[in-house]
């Protein structure tokens, strides 16, 4: 059964005690059941996930107890191999850690993700946004600005900053391509 919430949600939705999402699955919301079943086939290989509430139809956030930039790998792998195991779900996304959606804690952990990219890696912000009402183009330019590296490119990065905005919580990570699943351009390749 999925549990639909409000907009909002405070930490202890996104952490569960010490439990904490570490991975976000968008999926269709007219079939969330199949959709769940899908995430627990696909991620029973790898130890499994919980699945935490994220009050939006349409997005998983789920902890799993392996490394989620590892599972996304072999994900990504997978739908190589085997397109057909993913029919409900849209993308599959590692967090790294959460914090508040207000621009300035966000700007933060900018700042903390320049720091992990090399001086010669090219990189984008991905950003996806959930119960967010910012302007999005705003928002992309405020980020970046933390962001002293000279090398963007937006077609084919080394690194992919993703911030994931689920009501007043951000998810996010420093990703290498293949650490970032998207279904409909992975079909597409």
């Amino acid at each position: 059964m999925i549990v639909r919430q409000k907009a909002t949600l405070p930490a202890d939705k996104i952490e569960c005690g010490n439990m904490e999402a570490n991975l976000i699955v968008t999926y269709d919301p007219t079939h969330a059941g199949k959709s769940q079943e899908e995430v627990k086939e696909l991620l029973e290989e790898h130890g499994g996930a919980e699945f935490l509430e994220s009050g939006f139809e349409g997005v998983f956030l789920l902890h799993t107890k392996t490394d989620p930039k590892k599972i996304v790998k072999k994900l990504s792998d997978a739908c190589k191999e085997e397109p057909y195991k993913f029919k409900h779900t849209f993308r599959w996304i590692p967090v790294d850690r959460w914090c508040d959606s207000k621009l300035d804690e966000m700007s933060k952990a900018m700042k903390d993700i320049d720091a992990k990219i090399g001086e010669h890696e090219s990189w984008k912000l991905d950003l996806g946004k959930r119960g967010y009402e910012g302007d999005t183009m705003g928002l992309i330019m405020k980020l970046t600005e933390h962001i002293n590296k000279p090398n963007v490119n937006l077609k084919s990065p080394d690194k992919i900053v993703k911030v994931e905005i689920v009501g007043d919580r951000a998810g996010i990570a420093l990703l290498n391509a293949d650490e970032y699943l998207n279904i409909a351009k992975m079909k597409m390749v």
